[in-house]
């Protein structure tokens, strides 16, 4: 496997003509960056120009990384070149699906399915509900194939999210870059680091990802209680004080972010699931464990690669709420993260507003919110 960096400054991109792969050999061009720079089209034209036979996917973000620097209202992008192994992606929208299950399940219909070794996911962050779109992906998937990826970003604003294909960029979107063969070879790590504090508590109204009530009371008034003082400056300060859910058929706890609540119905919306008898408990942010959390992600994920494989490229997705958290420390998030893979690694990534992933020891990957992943690959 063949792969360069290209970083969006000043107007332009940069690196390009120092590209080693000649640009007519290069697959594909993964490109993460800023709402705004996405609308304006520009970064996307500039490297359509250049690489007119490339396919070329974009997703916007809640700020961007290029190896261990961390950049907003930028782009970065990776361009792809593999020896052996066979690549494909497919779109679909949300729209023409009608829920998120439909739209996983159709989207991944489209792949071929003999021989298929990893699937890279990047989907709406708004529009799509990550947990029934996880479900539908895997409806259709062997057990045996990985599963990583991001829901998309837009900053702290929580307005709109963009995914694209070539051209094909806007809301509702889902695409998918699919690896076939055994050349490749995929590791997958995710870790959060948060604090649980409080008792465990039963969720005993919800609706998909909406929660009204926690043993029988008000989830909203509960969770007030418990941020005391932070509750003024709710929906933001939920990102400081995430839940982490336990369902009923796993002993597994996830991490779950709120989107935004509602007086009237006193309920919280959230970016994934809350399944009613669920186990809830109420989250707290450490920094240390957070940063350390990074460099567990990257081992895990090191040591699902394989014994003895060296990574070729890794992509790193971070939730906003830990950038916002660890604000000025965000960055020692990402250094964290290289402490395990090499220096001279091609890593990109992105702040999400949802991370998929999973360990090897699952069957399954799962939306998270609130931490960190690494996928590495190599090509053998």
């Amino acid at each position: 496997m063949l792969s360069e960096i290209f970083y969006y400054k000043e107007g332009q991109w940069k690196n390009i003509e120092q590209n080693q792969i000649p640009k007519q050999d290069i697959q594909i061009i993964i490109c993460f960056a800023s709402r705004g720079l996405l609308e304006s089209n520009e970064i996307y034209a500039q490297l359509k120009k250049e690489f007119k036979k490339t396919k070329i996917i974009t997703c916007s973000t809640a700020g961007e990384i290029n190896g261990k620097t961390i950049d907003e209202n930028s782009a970065v992008a990776i361009a792809l070149k593999f020896e052996k192994t066979k690549i494909d992606v497919a779109i679909g929208n949300i729209e023409q699906a009608k829920t998120s299950f439909n739209l996983g399940k159709m989207t991944t219909e489209k792949l071929n399915q003999k021989n298929l070794k990893y699937v890279l996911v990047l989907s709406d962050g708004n529009l799509i509900n990550g947990d029934e779109l996880i479900d539908g992906i895997q409806s259709v998937l062997s057990p045996e194939v990985v599963v990583t990826g991001g829901m998309a970003g837009d900053g702290n604003n929580f307005q709109k999210t963009l995914v694209g294909l070539d051209s094909n960029i806007k809301e509702g979107n889902l695409v998918m870059m699919a690896l076939y063969g055994n050349n490749i070879k995929v590791g997958s790590g995710y870790k959060g680091g948060w604090d649980v504090f409080g008792p465990e508590r039963i969720v005993t109204k919800s609706e998909g990802n909406v929660l009204f009530e926690i043993d029988n009371e008000s989830a909203l008034e509960l969770y007030k209680k418990y941020l005391g003082k932070y509750a003024n400056e709710l929906p933001s300060s939920a990102l400081l004080f995430p839940i982490s859910i336990k369902s009923e058929n796993t002993d597994e706890f996830i991490v779950r972010t709120i989107l935004s609540i509602d007086e009237q119905s006193k309920s919280m919306r959230f970016a994934g699931n809350i399944p009613q008898g669920a186990v809830v408990r109420f989250m707290k942010s450490n920094f240390d464990r957070l940063i350390d959390a990074a460099g567990e992600a990257s081992e895990v994920s090191l040591a699902n690669l394989g014994k003895h494989i060296k990574p070729e490229v890794a992509f790193i997705v971070s939730c906003v709420g830990r950038k916002l958290v660890l604000s000025n420390r965000a960055e020692e998030e990402i250094e964290a993260a290289f402490d395990h893979i090499s220096n001279d690694v091609n890593a990109i990534g992105f702040f999400s507003y949802g991370e998929i992933a999973r360990q090897y020891e699952q069957k399954n990957s799962r939306l998270h919110n609130q931490t960190i992943s690494v996928t590495t690959l190599s090509e053998l």
